[in-house]
């Protein structure tokens, strides 16, 4: 096990540790986004008051174009060969980004959080219905492997991750064909296409839906798989395999579960407390088994990917320890949230989407900001001046900090966050455009606000720092 330890953090990979074909970010990304999660997704798209149809191109459009901004992220990897946290300080200053850095960890630990107490309450939901174990025995056990799977691979680094998440990819295709096979029967066509459209607004909270829980989240680790190409690998290339794996599956599952959710309004109100365990209703018993194995697959994928990195920022913010000490550290955290949300939190979705809202807004800013300035830089990063605060890059790049003060006061001021008493304070600009029980109030434009300021205001505001940079 010790030869597959990843010694490499923050630092730039050496020369001769890199290898392999842009075709392999196809597995990482395609493991990392197949959960039957995405099944879910379709009943809360559905949530908007919108038609199966305008669900489908919300799926689409939102998937995609957040995918995108992964796939140009990547970029950064392969030019530099170095963790994106670690990257990110050329636009934030070797300082400054910390806090970055800061928000990347927070959004890996509750993604990783909510994937881990998803796969426990999936594996009690069939263990209890096949083999009759105690309720509470079974979320225990699958507590168990969830979190040890998810902190044995993240810990050991990439080589070990590589590894599993192609076998992961292939695994949990096969068997979520199998369920989509005996599932099919479930699916009222009469009454899919009989759910009225919805308004603009709409269809626009979905696709912002989409943006924020499916591909926004992973702009932040994109560089750490792309690191280890070489540096001729072609760009077109990183860009097209990291959406075509990251985006094919999730795609397919949110559109068929939508036709599910849209054609029982009982499974629609079960998968709001238990998005996974409330997909076993559909399934024949003898099924359960290879079902759970599938869920447990697809969510501990997902889940690896988020410890690894986040592991990598919590190095990057200052941690002074190894990358796989900081990632056993993070594990902890992982499994105190895990516990909070199974036994002591009562709804998984209401949580779940007061985290993404709040956290998405400013990590929309960050993901905008680092991707206007991959876009701008024609030559490849400084790799020393990326660890020296008085190096190029400089210590605080004032600048970038303020777009994401600015982008998040905004953006805040524009989403409507019931999800929690303590996040009612949000919303305090949506009078501008009918108040937050407005035909606005839930499209939760602010998010899509928050992309183009930190886009368009590192556009601006960076252009002649980054020219005297690469002087």
């Amino acid at each position: 096990m010790a030869k597959h330890l990843e010694l490499n953090g923050t630092n730039v990979i050496a020369e001769h540790e890199r290898g392999g074909s842009v075709r392999s970010l196809f597995w990482p990304w395609a493991a990392g986004n197949i959960s039957l999660l995405a099944l879910s997704y379709g009943s809360f798209f559905l949530g908007f008051g919108i038609s199966f149809w305008q669900a489908t191109f919300a799926a689409v459009i939102g998937t995609v174009a957040s995918f995108v901004l992964v796939g140009i992220s990547s970029l950064a990897g392969k030019r530099a060969n170095a963790p994106t946290m670690t990257l990110s300080r050329a636009a934030f200053g070797v300082k400054g980004n910390l806090i970055p850095g800061l928000l990347s960890y927070l959004i890996f630990v509750g993604w990783e959080t909510v994937l881990v107490s998803l796969s426990t309450l999936a594996t009690q939901t069939v263990l209890s219905r096949v083999g009759h174990i105690d309720h509470n025995l079974s979320r225990i056990i699958g507590f168990l492997i969830s979190a040890g799977l998810t902190i044995f691979a993240g810990v050991l680094g990439f080589q070990m991750i590589m590894k599993i998440q192609r076998w992961v990819t292939i695994a949990t295709i096969a068997l979520t064909v199998g369920y989509i096979a005996l599932t099919m029967s479930k699916i009222n066509w009469q009454q899919v296409h009989s759910i009225h459209s919805g308004n603009l607004q709409g269809f626009m909270g979905a696709l912002i839906f989409g943006v924020t829980g499916i591909g926004l989240g992973w702009v932040n680790s994109a560089a750490d798989y792309s690191r280890y190409l070489p540096r001729n690998s072609s760009s077109r290339g990183v860009i097209g395999w990291t959406v075509f794996g990251a985006s094919v599956v999730p795609i397919i599952l949110v559109i068929y579960g939508a036709m599910l959710a849209g054609s029982s309004k009982d499974l629609s109100g079960k998968i709001a407390a238990d998005p996974i365990g409330a997909l076993t209703t559909l399934l024949p018993t003898w099924y359960l088994i290879p079902f759970a194995l599938v869920a447990v697959l697809g969510l501990i994928g997902n889940a690896i990917l988020d410890l690894y990195s986040s592991g990598i920022t919590l190095v990057s913010i200052g941690l002074p320890v190894k990358r796989h000490v900081a990632a056993a550290i993070d594990g902890v955290i992982m499994t105190i949230g895990t516990i909070y949300i199974v036994w002591i939190a009562g709804n998984f979705f209401v949580p779940f989407q007061g985290f993404l809202i709040t956290l998405g807004v400013p990590v929309a800013v960050w993901s905008a900001i680092f991707v206007a300035d991959v876009i701008m830089r024609k030559k490849d990063y400084a790799e020393a001046d990326l660890f020296n605060p008085s190096g190029r890059y400089g210590s605080w790049n004032f600048n970038s900090l303020a777009l994401i003060v600015v982008g998040s006061i905004i953006g805040w001021g524009f989403v409507t966050n019931t999800s929690a008493s303590w996040l009612s304070w949000q919303g305090y600009f949506l009078g501008v455009i009918g108040g937050k029980n407005g035909p606005w109030a839930y499209a939760n434009i602010g998010v899509i606000l928050a992309l183009v300021i930190g886009f368009i205001g590192h556009l601006l505001l960076a252009r002649k720092s980054i020219k005297k940079q690469e002087a």
